[in-house]
């Protein structure tokens, strides 16, 4: 027997001891498991109906492509062909409108050009094609063509035979549109699949699906866009694991990591992230107040060693006064030492590897509210977003600038879930809530007040999991209820 297997079977007992029952690493977080009344909502607001004809027939029931008839015919109201829509802030009758097709927008909202802002240095505009993708408007009485004809579809579904909780995308050259996702099912075993969408048939395949103990709190595929490394999946729960994709199997665990080496009693953990600049670097955060970082050894895609990959502790600190929730690696400097995380203490915290033994407090929650997630900007690398359990504002930090928000986003009508920063564009960031919206915003105007998204996206459900691809950057990923949903931007 696999000695790592055989391990993971007797620590079983204890794992579920230590791991306690009310789920408490997940409890903090918002619209883990909404109930199933709340998966659809068939008058999504802001959207404008939109008839849709489709000829695709569909062979898995779990794979239901948005404009298939049979799922029409369960639903009062069809999904629309564009998936976001300009966002339309309240006004007073007297303010004019400007309509355009499908899609209403304010005078306000008009697209503003890049500014130079005294103080704060801004890179280079946006290539005008980028702008313009971004900003796509269907002509007014425009046709729409059918599934045959149309081979640039907006939204594509997949549907899961349970409830989705974490989500990646994988960066490999060789395997397009594959992302992963794991399962909230509030027991033992949990499911992670890996799918892989099929845009010339406009369906989702399985490529595997695997046990996973507890549901896993983040997912990552390595981030190795030439492929040089073997092809690794981490996931955390109650360890930290990393999982090698491909074989007989569909995946195999290799390595299994816990953070707290004198005791069989595992802290659950988190999040993690996986250094983008040194692939041998896999930070975790627990609820032990500990943050970790791993030094892993992922060995190269190049002959066949039986046991390639094993991890040790690097480093561990006492990151914050109670629980933590987030860590999150920065291209700051090298792009390897500095990290930042986020907790219960309502906190957001600096970390440089070069120098544990101090670190640097960036910003604290005017009322001490736990911040639950955190997201570097991948362009501008001195931003950062973070927002607060209950909460409906984002706020947008200058590490440069501690202590204050250089800008707060308020559209949100209810809690906060999910952050991602545009890869290719500085002032672009993508929010989720349990509001079941996806609002996009352009933060060109920092540091003055930013009112408005540029657009937004009403989903079926409250939002628990929003990801923007790195390497398909027209596409971002939400998890709701069952459902994941790639939608073109």
């Amino acid at each position: 027997m696999d000695p790592i297997h055989s391990q993971q079977q007797r620590q079983q007992p204890q794992v579920q001891q230590g791991f306690q029952t009310n789920f408490n690493c997940y409890e903090a977080f918002p619209a883990t498991s909404p109930p199933e009344s709340q998966f659809f909502n068939p008058n999504p607001q802001g959207f404008q109906q939109t008839s849709t004809n489709s000829g695709i027939d569909v062979n898995e029931m779990n794979y239901i492509p948005v404009n298939d008839p049979n799922q029409q015919q369960n639903q009062s109201q069809a999904q629309p062909n564009q998936p976001y829509y300009y966002y339309q802030p309240q006004t007073s009758q007297n303010q004019p409108s400007i309509s355009n097709g499908s899609f209403t927008y304010q005078p306000s909202m008009r697209s503003i050009p890049n500014h130079q802002i005294p103080g704060i240095p801004h890179p280079p505009s946006l290539p005008e094609h980028m702008d313009s993708h971004m900003m796509q408007q269907i002509p007014h009485g425009a046709m729409i063509p059918s599934n045959h004809q149309q081979k640039r579809k907006e939204i594509y579904r997949y549907l899961a035979p349970h409830e989705l909780y974490s989500c990646s995308w994988s960066v490999r050259p060789d395997s397009k549109f594959r992302l992963a996702v794991g399962s909230f099912i509030e027991e033992y075993n949990n499911k992670i699949s890996i799918v892989q969408l099929k845009e010339d048939h406009g369906d989702f395949a399985t490529v595997c699906t695997f046990d996973h103990p507890y549901p896993s709190t983040k997912i990552m595929f390595i981030p190795d866009p030439k492929g040089v490394h073997p092809d690794l999946l981490a996931t955390t729960g109650d360890y930290l694991r990393l999982w090698k994709l491909g074989g007989h199997n569909g995946a195999s665990l290799e390595v299994m990591l816990n953070n707290n080496r004198t005791s069989d009693y595992c802290a659950p953990l988190t999040s993690s992230d996986w250094n983008e600049t040194d692939l041998s670097l896999i930070g975790t955060s627990s609820i032990d107040t500990t943050c970790t970082i791993w030094q892993i050894e992922t060995g190269q895609a190049i002959g066949n060693t039986a046991r390639a990959i094993e991890g040790t502790v690097k480093t561990q600190l006492i990151a914050h006064d109670k629980e933590v929730y987030d860590i999150a690696f920065s291209k700051l400097a090298t792009g390897r030492e500095i990290f930042a995380s986020v907790g219960a203490d309502g906190s957001v915290r600096m970390f440089d590897l070069r120098h544990m033994e101090y670190s640097t407090i960036v910003f604290e929650e005017p009322n001490r509210k736990p911040l639950l997630r955190l997201a570097w900007n991948k362009a501008d690398h001195n931003y950062l977003a973070t927002f607060a359990r209950a909460s409906n504002e984002v706020y947008i930090l200058d590490v440069r600038v501690p202590s204050m928000p250089i800008a707060t986003l308020q559209n949100h009508s209810a809690s906060i879930s999910g952050i991602a920063w545009a890869p290719h564009s500085p002032v672009h960031i993508c929010t989720a809530g349990d509001d079941s919206q996806a609002l996009i915003w352009d933060l060109h105007n920092m540091p003055r007040p930013i009112e408005d998204p540029i657009l937004a996206y009403a989903a079926g459900g409250a939002i628990n999991h929003v990801d923007w691809s790195n390497i398909y950057t027209d596409w971002i990923s939400i998890c709701y209820g069952r459902s994941l949903e790639l939608l073109r931007v």
